[in-house]
């Protein structure tokens, strides 16, 4: 297969497969109004069906990323499709909302051998002066995936129950798993024979749940002692991988690496404050304004549907301009729309807060691509899986910090009780002061955007 096939097959494959994951997520939080209905669940546990999905993902993204260069890139990649299948499957069949975390958790180990793969590869392939492109391509593929997810996930759990959601991804999951097998060919391992960090990723998984865990269980002083354990856990983490030879994460990058230490934090910053708005919009949709799902997703839509259209945009610029002018941008305009979403009352219009989104739309469009682009062309061609993995743990991480948050804030103000028309003052309370911490943590993130200094690469 010549250079320009293999250029065309990998965006394929990379496109499908980046449509899939975030596909499955914004349906899944459309759903989750009616999954707590049938299952009679509070609404932290209603919280821990799309945080399972998150923190597995995370768990897993860095040691993969590792694994990946050193075993293969391809081969890790389609294992990660596998993986997700049976996660989708088992989803799907669920009996009990125990039996669908555990189906969510599959999902997401699948997601992060698929995740930290295919950007990798994709990067391997194309040449700097069109990875822009390529990346601006497939970042458009992740919010048709979001902008799809809403309407779709609505209209088939209206209509077909939502474990629909979960039977529509099969089918997609094997087209890719054809793909890779018939037509993907080479293999990608710039590190192949050197060892995997087993200590470092084990302490790096645990620190993770131990923290998040600890969030949905405060004001507990269990939750308390679980977070204060989890950040002695980030201390010791970083204090291991510094002196292992062969580390999970190559904390030196960070020392000596001023555009990826930035970069990463800025999409830290940027996806904490930033995903727990669709869960809580969801729900604020269905519960305060007494939409359908189907509506809901209507409404929803507007935000990933700026994502995808000015998304290849952003990228195409970001081969030409200061990334982090376009990116910083970018977080200011989300900043901005999350403030005035915390403003939402019983009372709230639906034309302002699709004037919100819309405005959150398009700030996330314009920070994604350029970001991504920075981060991924700062470093050898050695070290792309990590590059790949350590943004992809920092977009999960924050994702899932971002429903940690809202489930700290559940847990203090709702407690373990299921939603209800007499706690909605409650849930309209919490959502508010969540929303506003998040654009906060937005607006924060403008400093750090900034601070990377010039990367634009001659």
């Amino acid at each position: 297969m010549d250079d320009t096939a293999t250029k065309r097959t990998v965006l394929i494959i990379a496109c499908i497969s980046n449509f899939l994951v975030p596909f499955i997520g914004a349906s899944t939080q459309i759903a989750l109004p009616t999954i707590g209905k049938e299952f009679k669940i509070d609404a932290i546990l209603l919280g821990w069906v799309a945080t399972s999905y998150l923190l597995a993902t995370a768990m897993f993204l860095l040691p993969f990323g590792r694994i990946a260069d050193i075993y293969g890139r391809k081969k890790i990649f389609l294992y990660g499709m596998i993986v997700y299948t049976i996660g989708s499957l088992m989803s799907a069949v669920s009996i009990s909302i125990l039996m669908l975390i555990a189906g969510r958790v599959i999902q997401g180990i699948g997601s992060a051998l698929a995740m930290v793969t295919s950007m990798a590869i994709l990067t391997s392939v194309f040449p700097r002066e069109e990875r822009g492109s390529a990346l601006g391509l497939t970042v458009a593929s992740v919010y048709t995936g979001l902008s799809l997810g809403p309407f779709l996930g609505g209209l088939l759990t209206q209509h077909l129950g939502w474990r629909s959601i979960f039977w529509i991804n099969v089918p997609l999951c094997l087209i890719v798993i054809i793909l890779v097998l018939w037509q993907l060919k080479g293999e990608w391992a710039e590190a192949r024979g050197e060892s995997v960090d087993l200590p470092g990723s084990i302490l790096y998984a645990l620190t993770l749940v131990l923290t998040m865990y600890g969030l949905s269980q405060l004001p507990s002083i269990l939750g308390i002692g679980f977070i204060v354990v989890g950040g002695i856990g980030v201390f010791s983490f970083f204090f291991v991988e510094a002196r292992t030879s062969s580390p999970v994460l190559d904390v030196r990058i960070f020392r000596s690496n001023a555009v990826f230490t930035f970069s990463n934090l800025a999409a830290l910053l940027h996806y904490c404050s930033t995903y727990g708005v669709g869960f809580l919009m969801s729900l604020y949709l269905q519960y305060i304004k007494g939409l359908s799902p189907q509506n809901a997703g209507l409404v929803l839509i507007c935000q990933p549907i700026m994502m995808a259209l000015f998304s290849p945009l952003a990228g195409r610029l970001s081969d030409r301009i200061e990334p982090r002018v376009i990116a910083s941008l970018g977080m200011f305009f989300t900043s901005l729309g999350i403030y005035i979403l915390s403003f939402i009352g019983n009372n709230t219009g639906l034309p302002y807060i699709v004037f919100a989104l819309i405005f959150i739309g398009f700030g996330f469009a314009l920070f994604s691509s350029p970001n991504t682009n920075a981060v991924m062309s700062s470093v050898e061609k050695r070290y792309l899986g990590i590059a790949s993995g350590t943004l992809g743990t920092m977009r999960v991480i924050g994702q899932a910090l971002s429903m940690g948050v809202i489930m700290m804030i559940f847990s203090i103000i709702i407690g373990k009780a299921q939603i209800t028309p007499e706690l909605y003052p409650p849930f309209l309370e919490s959502a508010k002061i969540a929303l506003t911490i998040m654009g906060t943590l937005c607006f924060i993130g403008i400093f750090s955007s900034l601070a990377r200094g010039k990367v634009r690469l001659e």
